[in-house]
């Protein structure tokens, strides 16, 4: 079968296309995909880069999100068959292969039936930031209806995904962009104060929108930066989740001062240690969005599309320009 992986770590130019032995069997609890398009994400930048941190095999083929048609399913899986469209998040950690390929052994708790009213592509393009976004609004925060929630980056990958979780939740949405493009695009989702951080203090916009008080939830999806001036936006008592690790020099002290309940979030966890539960939670969540984009209650942004030959341009495409939506690529 065609794949693109990467023999060492660096820059895009380590990514190859070439032949990669066809998975030949099922594991009893295994579907196997035809992959018909790919979700890239920026844990395959970092895995690219990096090989070395993560638990993964050489030659590594990169990819989390996937969306494709069963081609064969293991002896205890009896969600699925063979014909059914599917899409997934399954990073390849633990001897598994990721998803820039054209067939992928995936486990059968991490599967949920494609919605009707998405393509291929904009499938591929929702597991990962969509399971992210519930995790952190749902499982870390705790999020309720009338609560105020501040969403960073709200434009991007898990952002907009966030942004209509949270209105979905009843809550008010306060997010930042860097562009008039994106501040329409936000707006578009729901979001009920947009602050630019190019051009507005956004601990200031949040104080004057939340008369001083501070928001409920404050969700950071870009890093240490981002995360130091949550503390100031959030009220005493709320809750910061981030998805990114805190810097060795992070001052708590804010943090400590307004007693904040701080979350991390790592939608990979279930494959790296393994956890079925877990697993099987996340593959629940995407058939709660299955229903939820069936009902229009939902959508994906795509900002571009390349082909799976493309994936270095891809990946450096999504590295440098930072796009509104996500970025798929095609088989």
């Amino acid at each position: 079968m065609k794949a693109v992986y990467l023999e060492k770590g660096g820059s895009v130019n380590v990514l190859q296309y070439g032949d990669i032995k066809t998975p030949e069997d099922c594991g009893e609890n295994q579907v196997l995909v035809r992959i018909k398009a790919i979700g890239i994400n920026p844990i395959d930048c970092k895995i690219r880069a990096a090989p070395e941190r993560f638990p993964v095999t050489f030659p590594v083929i990169p990819g989390c999100d996937g969306a494709g048609i069963v081609h064969a399913v293991g002896l205890h899986v009896k969600n699925f068959k063979p014909g059914d469209e599917v899409y997934f998040s399954q990073p390849g950690f633990n001897k598994r292969q990721g998803t820039y390929t054209e067939y992928v052994l995936v486990d059968a708790e991490l599967l949920a039936l494609k919605p009707h009213t998405l393509s291929f592509e904009q499938a591929a393009a929702a597991p990962l930031v969509f399971i992210t976004a519930w995790e952190a609004l749902h499982g870390r925060a705790r999020i309720v209806r009338n609560q105020t929630i501040l969403i960073h980056a709200g434009a991007g990958g898990v952002g907009h995904a966030a942004i209509q979780l949270a209105k979905l939740a009843g809550a008010k949405v306060i997010t930042t962009v860097s562009s008039e493009e994106k501040a329409n695009f936000v707006r578009r989702l729901g979001a009920d104060k947009i602050i630019n951080y190019r051009t507005q203090d956004v601990v200031a916009e949040v104080s004057q929108w939340t008369d001083g008080k501070g928001v409920d939830i404050a969700f950071d999806t870009i890093g240490p930066e981002v995360l130091q001036s949550c503390f100031h936006c959030v009220k005493p008592y709320g809750d910061v989740v981030t998805i990114l690790q805190p810097a060795p020099d992070t001052d708590w002290g804010e943090a400590r001062k307004r007693n904040v309940r701080l979350s991390l979030e790592l939608m990979l966890t279930p494959v790296l240690l393994e956890l079925g539960g877990a697993k099987c939670h996340q593959g629940e969540i995407l058939m709660q969005c299955t229903a939820l984009f069936d009902a229009n209650k939902l959508s994906v942004e795509i900002a571009r599309t390349f082909k799976l030959t493309d994936a270095a341009a891809a990946q450096d495409f999504l590295e440098q320009d930072h796009p509104a939506g996500k970025l798929v690529m095609v088989i």
